[in-house]
Formats: structure tokens, C-alpha cells, sequence
């Protein structure tokens, strides 16, 4: 069940960061942080501070958010141990029945990308589909590693955001 913006602004911190927490891969830190700005206005204002505590965060810390995602269609989704969030949202992308060619497809660009840049291929499965994210991996494969960097964490922008419109509401 969906929290009304408000009641997470006056919610104590355990509350919103059960809340927000999620929002972002296995990194509640993000959520514990911004829980002092509160009150926020609305979802977008909540949305914008959470990724201000993101991209303000040193790099380690940065690097281990993004690293906290799953490979699509790797190891945890195959065996089924994603979080709920990631199983439903690599679902909706169209990766859940995949012929074994296709799995072998994304295996070899995950291991591709993972050995170039040290994280996992991270995209927001709920805006793409599985062609435009197999279309994705070679482009961005010719990127620097600055340059992933940013681009996942501007993918992770977009699944916080889908992921909070699930969990708040306004009223």
C-alpha cells in the first residue's frame, strides 16, 4: 500500500527510510540522508533530493550503489533471488521468457561490460524493452568509464523515480 507524501513527511525516520529506502538498490543510505529535508512538497521534490544525496555522495559510495544492481537476466534473476522491485521491473522490460540464445546474449555482454567497467549494465527495464536494451549494450560499451558512471546513475534516477511513484502518493 502506497504512503501519502505527507504522512512521510511527519513519519518517524525508521518509517521513511522503509519507505524510501527501497527506492534505491539495496542502498537505504541514500533515504537516511535525506530524511532531515523533510518536509517535502511533493513527490518531485522528494525525488530531486534523493538524487542530490545521491550524486553528492563520494564515488566509492556511488560506485557501490550502482554496483548493488543486479545484472539483467544474470545470476539472481535466473535463480530467482532479485528483489521484488527488480524481478517485476525485468518482467515488465520482457526478459522474463527468454530463448537460450537471447540469455546467452545478455550474458556475454554483461560479462563484456562488468569486465570493462568494473559494475553491472544498469538501465531503467521499465523504459525499455528487450530490443533497446540489447540495442544499448554496444553503445554503451564504447563509453568511458566516466562516462557509465553518469549514465547509470542517471538510469537509477529513473528507476527511483517509478519506484517512488509506486510507493507514495499525493493528495
Amino acid at each position: 500500500m502506497a504512503t501519502d507524501i505527507s504522512e512521510l513527511n511527519a513519519a518517524p525516520t525508521e518509517r521513511f527510510v522503509a519507505v524510501c529506502g527501497p527506492l534505491f538498490e539495496h542502498s537505504p543510505w541514500i533515504a537516511e540522508r535525506t530524511a532531515a529535508r523533510r518536509p517535502f512538497a511533493s513527490r518531485d521534490a522528494l525525488h530531486r533530493a534523493l538524487c542530490e544525496t545521491m550524486r553528492s555522495a563520494t564515488e566509492t559510495e556511488q560506485l557501490a550503489l550502482v554496483r548493488a544492481h543486479p545484472d539483467l537476466v544474470g545470476r539472481a534473476a535466473l535463480a530467482g533471488t532479485l528483489t521484488k522491485e527488480s524481478t517485476a521491473e525485468q518482467r515488465a522490460a520482457g526478459l522474463g521468457g527468454l530463448s537460450t540464445d537471447e540469455v546467452r546474449r545478455f550474458q556475454e555482454f554483461n560479462a563484456a561490460y562488468q569486465a570493462k567497467f568494473g559494475f553491472p549494465f544498469v538501465i531503467c527495464a521499465r523504459e525499455n524493452k528487450k530490443d533497446a536494451i540489447l540495442a544499448a549494450f554496444p553503445v554503451r560499451l564504447a563509453a568511458t568509464p566516466a562516462q557509465e558512471l553518469s549514465t547509470a546513475l542517471t538510469e537509477i534516477e529513473k528507476i527511483a523515480r517509478l519506484r517512488l511513484y509506486d510507493a507514495v502518493t499525493e493528495n
